[in-house]
């Protein structure tokens, strides 16, 4: 067997180990983490603001890795993979800290406030995720609301007032909070035949609830709350069909209804 038979094996076998270790598995996280950073950056767009997106899309990409690690370390396994691990979190986490030092250079602090708030809800996330059980509808609700707390970042460090700040993050937690119990409940249909469709509909109730608060904060939220209402109409009617789409076709309209609520937030601020 020639030398370039035998090295292809190798190296496959270590791009699928730098692929498990260094990109996320969640589809769904890569829409719920651009699109507030998306958001807050066509709304109020500045250097900082994108230092603050750039950073936040590098804590997504982090998470994977340094579970991997912690978790391998916490059943004393020493793996080819946690070795990887370690190093590819050790360098993000160091493009991570250089990100929020430039934002807070240019920026000044301010844009920190809704960082520390989405702290604990972010904490939950990384609890669950250390101890194998990041696919429970807690962490995936409280990693999508943490992180949406990037469009308020964003809006502030662009000299944006709190109250669009605000008004900004709830419209985009308010499409993740409607729209992750619905994928979920896709899902479970797709593999068991049917799923109870009452905790759903709470969930797009309070999406619904969530968007129309962010109005009173900021009537400029009108047209994101009106478009978060409209997703959920369309998700409470789809989950009754009896046809069950495909998983990438459900992964691609929600990456299509998370563009449209970032549009219509944003047509309703802009103009």
């Amino acid at each position: 067997m020639s030398r370039a038979s035998t090295s292809e094996p190798a190296a496959a076998t270590e791009r699928a180990l730098w692929r498990s270790v260094a990109i996320p598995s969640e589809h769904g996280g890569w829409g719920l983490t651009l699109e507030p950073a998306l958001l807050g950056l066509v709304i109020a767009f500045s250097w900082s603001g994108l230092a603050i997106g750039l950073a936040a899309f590098v804590a997504f990409l982090v998470r994977t890795p340094l579970k991997l690690a912690v978790v391998d370390r916490r059943r004393h396994r020493s793996l080819p993979r946690t070795r990887l691990a370690t190093r590819i979190a050790a360098i993000e986490l160091a493009v991570l800290v250089a990100l929020g030092a430039s934002a807070l250079w240019s920026a000044g602090a301010d844009w920190l406030v809704p960082v520390l708030i989405a702290v604990p809800l972010v904490a939950v996330e990384l609890w669950f995720d250390i101890r194998s059980r990041s696919r429970r509808l807690v962490p995936e609700l409280a990693g999508a609301v943490g992180i949406a707390a990037v469009a308020a970042s964003i809006t502030v460090a662009g000299g944006e007032g709190w109250r669009l700040a605000v008004a900004v993050w709830m419209v985009v937690a308010a499409r993740a909070v409607a729209s992750i119990p619905y994928v979920r409940t896709q899902i479970l249909r797709m593999r068991r035949g049917s799923s109870p469709l009452g905790t759903t509909d709470l969930f797009q109730l309070a999406g619904v609830a969530l968007a129309g608060a962010a109005v009173a904060v900021d009537t400029r939220a009108l047209v994101g709350a009106v478009t978060v209402a409209a997703l959920a109409v369309a998700q409470s009617i789809a989950i009754r069909r009896e046809h069950i789409p495909p998983v990438k076709v459900i992964g691609i309209r929600q990456m299509a209804a998370g563009l449209a609520v970032v549009a219509g937030t944003a047509i309703g601020v802009l103009v």
